[in-house]
């Protein structure tokens, strides 16, 4: 049968030739045996071509996890491009070229075979979007999505979640980090035997990428996650930490940091049916362990996935967002099979909960659209937590042969099951009352674009203007010392407001807060959100002060201001009464007059993004 599932004319002419044959051999006369033996050739010959041209069987790909070895990525490209060509209901899209100059792909398969994100919103079809390979040295997921894949398309029990379910997968998201192949990338993980490097060609770690967008991956992914607003998304991982019995561990996006609508299903429907499933078919998990203390008897708690992460990223447009961490002791065989029951877990679970998925997440974005509060900072409660049962290992201590100190090692003859606290619970302890607009100038184009390619809506000035503004200034902030992904983060941002009167030119833009986009938009442009555009150092230059005065000059404008403006005098006076150590140092004195004065900059420290009431 063809890629359409009809009999192919060579099949056809095989078996008219064979009944042909029979008839030949049950003929007594020699000569009729021998043409018949030569037609016994000419059927093998052409019975075995259309095997080997038969798309679907071409596309049955080798379990390479089975003999800890993992897919290449031309090799494993190339697995999804035979897939493409064997069955209608699966389409390779080429997204766009990677920093490395390869491309990224994504797979779909849609049984209704439209490929279209638009009418699939109309049919109320749930998109699960699989993300594999941030991380290349960890790819169970790769693998897993594979064979997830070809057991989707090529078995028609699938059929009917298929027709609930539109299946995105990226087969390797960090093209340059997939490239870059090793035996030896990942000191603590068992196997495969080759695998790819977590940084990508700029040694950039990409899951830390989705508000700074430095790859040119993200952008590409971003765009992914605007077109086709996926109800679910996946992340696939292979975990550090501590040893266990369990193959698979999950987090789920954080609740609390969800809105409201949105983390109650998840913590109360969605991760409890996975759950389920997963023990069912023989792959018990638990919350991903993180542990409060060094090992897990201490407790574990919920991973904060903030936006730079790929599941705070799409968190950030209502997706119900997950992260899978196989354990890293584990065989990788092992480690791919319980992720790929997890995919069909969370396929199944899309199906049997399509319309409460969407109807909560649409239910969401209409409450988002006009909310007016929006958390920007969490903590963990350590206060509230629940008692799970955990599959552990005994934590001993022993000498170390290395440093002759005591070191930690878990004891795998010595399994326990036992209660363990596990804390799941977040309150926000930061909060930004949205604005009916904000105002970015032009100049910080860099901002702009990456507004612009997460589907915000930037309307631009059609002449100069100036407008009275809510402005806010940078009173404190703390910076790293060392560079993290390529930036000095900062973070305690503290702001004072005012209002001024700001010059406006043709083409700044106004950015409506009433849009899809809504958390987006307000967790990145107010300052004090955690990854904001300003923590991520867009707006560094406002930090700088340009201009400056020679103290020698100064020092007459400044007795000439004390005697004109009792405002700057009296300040001034206060100041000295009240701090000792400023009464005692006159370059702080001159230096606290000249900002008082019309000659201090009033751009110094002016947070460049303004807000309209």
């Amino acid at each position: 049968m063809n890629s359409q599932g009809k009999i192919s004319s060579g099949s056809i002419c095989a078996f008219c030739i064979a009944v042909h044959i029979i008839f030949d051999l049950m003929n007594p006369n020699p000569s009729f045996k021998v043409k018949s033996l030569r037609r016994v050739k000419m059927v093998i010959g052409i019975f075995l071509c259309c095997f080997f041209l038969n798309p679907r069987l071409q596309a049955q790909a080798t379990e390479r996890f089975r003999q800890n070895q993992t897919y290449d990525l031309p090799s494993l490209i190339e697995e999804y491009q035979k897939l493409d060509a064997a069955y209608e209901e699966a389409k390779l899209i080429t997204l766009g070229q990677t920093d490395v100059g390869k491309d990224l792909h994504l797979f779909l398969i849609d049984r209704k075979k439209q490929f279209n994100p638009i009418q699939n919103k109309a049919d109320k079809r749930v998109f699960l979007l699989i993300n594999n390979g941030i991380h290349p040295g960890e790819p169970c997921g790769v693998d897993a999505s594979l064979k997830f894949a070809h057991e989707l398309l090529s078995n028609k029990k699938y059929s009917e979640i298929l027709q609930d379910v539109v299946v995105g997968i990226i087969p390797m998201y960090n093209v340059g980090g997939g490239l870059n192949r090793a035996c030896c990338s990942r000191a603590n993980q068992n196997g495969p035997i080759e695998a790819g490097f977590r940084g990508n060609g700029r040694n950039l770690d990409l899951n830390r990428d989705f508000i700074k967008a430095d790859a040119k991956n993200t952008w590409l992914l971003q765009n992914v996650v605007v077109k086709w607003d996926p109800d679910v998304f996946i992340d696939t991982h292979t975990s550090n930490g501590a040893d266990y019995q369990y193959d698979m561990t999950l987090i789920s996006s954080q609740s609390d940091k969800l809105f409201p609508l949105l983390g109650k299903y998840q913590r109360t429907t969605l991760d409890p049916a996975i759950f389920a499933k997963m023990e069912k078919k023989g792959f018990p998990m638990s919350p991903y362990v993180h542990s409060l203390k060094q090992i897990p008897d201490s407790g574990i708690y919920d991973f904060l996935e903030t936006p730079r992460y790929s599941t705070g990223y799409t968190a950030l447009f209502n997706a119900f967002s997950f992260v899978s961490e196989a354990h890293m002791l584990k065989s990788f065989e092992a480690r791919v099979l319980a992720t790929h029951a997890l995919l069909h877990s969370l396929v199944e679970t899309c199906s049997e909960n399509r319309l409460q998925i969407l109807s909560t997440r649409q239910s969401t974005q209409k409450i988002l659209s006009t909310a007016k509060q929006f958390p920007l900072h969490w903590q963990l409660d350590t206060n509230v937590f629940e008692t799970i049962t955990f599959k552990g290992y005994e934590a001993k201590y022993k000498k170390s042969e290395v440093t002759g100190a005591e070191r930690l090692y878990y004891d795998q003859k010595k399994p326990y099951e036992k209660n363990i606290k596990y804390y799941n619970r977040y309150f926000f302890d930061k909060e930004a009352a949205a604005p009916s607009f904000y105002v970015l100038p032009q100049v910080w184009w860099q901002v702009a674009d990456r507004l612009k390619n997460n589907g915000v809506q930037l309307v631009p000035l059609e002449r100069d203007t100036n407008m009275l503004l809510e402005v806010s200034y940078i009173k404190d902030y703390k910076s790293l010392n060392r560079p993290y992904e390529g930036h000095y983060l900062h973070y305690d941002v503290e702001v004072s407001k005012e209002e001024q009167l700001i010059d406006l030119y043709k083409g700044d833009y106004l950015i409506p807060v009433n849009q899809f986009s809504n958390r987006f938009i307000v967790e990145t442009l107010e300052p004090e959100g955690e990854d904001s555009f300003f923590a991520w150092n867009f707006f560094d230059e406002i930090l700088q002060q340009k201009e400056w005065y020679s103290s020698y000059v100064f020092e007459d404008v400044a007795a000439k201001l004390l005697v004109e403006d009792p405002e700057i005098k009296k300040a001034f006076e206060e100041k000295k009464s009240s701090d000792s150590e400023f009464a005692n140092n006159p370059k702080a004195q001159l230096f606290f007059i000249y900002k008082q004065s019309d000659y201090y900059e009033k751009s110094h420290l002016r947070y460049p993004v303004y807000r309209v009431r």
